[in-house]
């Protein structure tokens, strides 16, 4: 059975951009194989779960196959299965921006904020 360190495996199937990204990604608690911390030299092989926040995002992907060096992103994304859940759709909503330094809204700019975030 073919196995490789998971944060090699993190850095090869381009889920973190470098590998000491991935490897401080498990040092700090963000990575979890089969729902078990891990550390960077824990091995990693096809049909294990891994769980990896990068940023905000948490991304549940399923190993379907082991590589060493690290490759395109087409055959990247041959080597695991990605199953993590959609955002919930209050997340995708349009936040509302004013310019910086455009001071405090109007009275007039209040009440068309106010009627954007009521939903009306």
């Amino acid at each position: 059975m073919e196995s490789t360190r998971v944060d090699r495996w993190l850095w090869a199937v381009r889920l973190t951009k470098t590998r000491p990204d991935a490897a401080a990604a498990c040092r700090a608690g963000h990575v979890r194989i089969n729902d078990r911390p891990a550390k960077p030299a824990t091995t990693v092989a096809p049909g294990d779960e891994v769980r990896v926040r990068v940023g905000a995002v948490t991304r549940v992907v399923e190993v379907t196959r082991v590589i060493q060096k690290r490759v395109g992103p087409t055959d990247a994304a041959t080597c695991f299965i990605d199953r993590t859940p959609a955002p919930p759709p209050e997340a995708a909503m349009p936040v509302a921006r004013r310019d910086r330094g455009a001071g405090r809204p109007t009275k007039r700019e209040r009440r068309i904020l106010d009627r954007f975030r009521s939903g009306g």
